[in-house]
């Protein structure tokens, strides 16, 4: 039986920067797939929400760890609806990856695409008005994310939304379930349990962000199995 008790180091297919063709393209409609209909999309909008409330200017935001781009397409669609001006960035490395993005989310003025590594100055010398990251934090160890966690919340004007996984046996168990039986992706089945194990409980993100000195945030549990963190921003 897995270890619950403690975040894996057990390292994802999707890690591979160099991963590309036909598995790519399938991975990633995969997850828009998985996404929309476990509902965790809700919780990245939900947190993007609490931070701009009655704002109406331009919205600058990065995305980090895109993917196919389906996130940004939800905000897009959003800001259109409630009628607030987004310019959204993607961000990944694997530039592989971004292709795939770009010609998916055509259509879609307010989106653009980058592709840089979040480590690198490229990335850390830019300011955006909310930084965002859908089930990405878990792919760091602890060590990198405490660093990263402090460099989104000074890069970010407003704030920061976290959308990542609760390490729990119920998800775990579910997730490999459901991929053994619809999921046609390699990198799916393998991954989407193995994501699972690398998530976190709350106590380990509370300690986290207090080794960061972050203070003014918000942590709270959302379905399925998702924690939402959102990070105001003192700048």
């Amino acid at each position: 039986m897995p270890d619950f008790s403690q975040r894996s180091s057990e390292i994802e297919l999707m890690d591979d920067l160099e991963s590309s063709g036909e598995v790519i393209a399938l991975t990633l409609k995969e997850l828009e797939t998985i996404n929309k209909w476990l509902g965790g999309n809700f919780v990245t909008i939900d947190g993007i929400s609490q931070l701009i409330k009655n704002k109406k200017e331009k919205i600058t935001i990065a995305d980090l760890g895109c993917g196919g781009g389906d996130m940004l397409k939800l905000i897009a669609r959003w800001g259109r609806k409630i009628k607030v001006d987004f310019d959204l960035t993607g961000i990944d490395a694997n530039p592989n990856i971004i292709e795939f993005a770009r010609a998916n989310c055509k259509g879609y003025p307010e989106i653009s695409f980058e592709c840089i590594n979040i480590n690198d100055e490229a990335f850390t010398s830019k300011a955006y008005d909310i930084i965002t990251a859908t089930l990405f934090t878990h792919h760091f160890t602890n060590e990198e994310l405490k660093a990263q966690l402090f460099s989104f919340s000074k890069q970010s004007k407003i704030g920061v939304v976290i959308n990542d996984l609760h390490r729990h046996w119920f998800a775990y168990y579910s997730i490999k379930w459901l991929t053994k039986l619809f999921s046609k992706s390699e990198m799916v089945r393998n991954d989407a349990a193995v994501s699972v194990m690398r998530s976190f409980r709350k106590t380990e993100l509370q300690s986290l962000l207090k080794e960061g000195g972050l203070n003014n945030y918000s942590l709270k549990w959302m379905w399925a199995f998702r924690w939402q963190l959102v990070i105001k921003s003192n700048n």
